[in-house]
């Protein structure tokens, strides 16, 4: 019996000693293996090292663009003020000379309008409908500048039930720009809350900041339509204090809200951003 128990326990132990001596191996070899790293893995780390040293070089550039573009800013709005003040002040030098000889000093015809649509889309005609489509005003209390000529005014008369407009000032534009500007940037709308939003839509043209674009739509410059196309129509709040309840679909000039009116487009505006 325990003959028997111990030839088995031989035998096992024959079976499994080529597998000991498989499984054990050099030593030395073992420690070759463990100094050399595998080809996949190297290149993986070089690969990883070159994309590590893209990003820096990326977060690098993306800084010094940062910030020559704030210094070509804080440039450009100096730029405008500069000759805005010396606009402002050649307009009133020449008020006070026409005064002085006794005539009127007549400004030149404003450039641009700010239309603002003042009825909602119930019972439109289809013509002024369109028109209206054209100018982008889709809704009511939407807001958008149009470059003033003989078609956009003949344009505006056959709408003047349906919407006000006027002659916006230099700050009015601002303001709106500032506070309630969107602009289109792959047909999306994105509020314009950093300058690298206008020189992504606009950039190509050389419009690159904020003062840039105020400049372009004040002034009406040659991209004036690229820079108008830019900005989303803006979407305004109805009015503080409202409009008169019986009058408003009268014309501004008989007492009511619709219409041409003039200066007096930036009251409203004030009250609406």
């Amino acid at each position: 019996h325990y003959l028997h128990h111990h030839h088995l326990f031989t035998k096992a132990t024959m079976v499994f000693t080529p597998l000991k001596n498989i499984f054990g191996g050099n030593k030395k070899d073992d420690k070759k293996m463990a100094g050399k790293v595998p080809e996949s893995v190297l290149k993986k780390q070089a690969t990883q090292a070159k994309i590590a040293d893209q990003a820096k070089q990326a977060s690098y550039d993306a800084k010094q663009k940062k910030r020559q573009d704030k210094k070509d800013a804080i440039a450009a709005a100096e730029k405008y003020a500069a000759e805005y003040k010396a606009a402002d002040e050649a307009a009133i030098a020449n008020r006070r000379e026409a005064k002085a000889q006794g005539g009127f000093f007549v400004p030149a015809q404003p450039k641009v309008a700010l239309i603002i649509r003042i009825r909602g889309t119930i019972g439109v005609s289809p013509k002024a409908k369109k028109i209206m489509q054209l100018f982008r005003l889709r809704q009511i209390h939407n807001a958008s500048f149009v470059k003033l000529n003989e078609s956009t005014v003949r344009m505006l008369r056959l709408i003047e039930p349906y919407v006000t407009y006027g002659y916006p000032s230099r700050s009015t534009i601002e303001k709106l720009i500032l506070k309630r500007g969107f602009g289109k940037l792959n047909k999306q709308r994105i509020p314009i809350a950093d300058n690298s939003v206008i020189e992504e839509g606009v950039g190509s043209v050389g419009i690159k900041c904020c003062a840039d674009l105020i400049h372009e739509i004040c002034t009406v410059g040659p991209h004036f339509k690229e820079a108008n196309n830019f900005l989303w129509p803006f979407k305004l709040t109805s009015p503080r204090g409202g409009f008169s309840n019986k009058t408003k679909l009268v014309h501004f000039l008989e007492g009511g809200e619709a219409g041409n009116r003039g200066e007096e487009i930036n009251k409203l505006v004030k009250r609406m951003i």
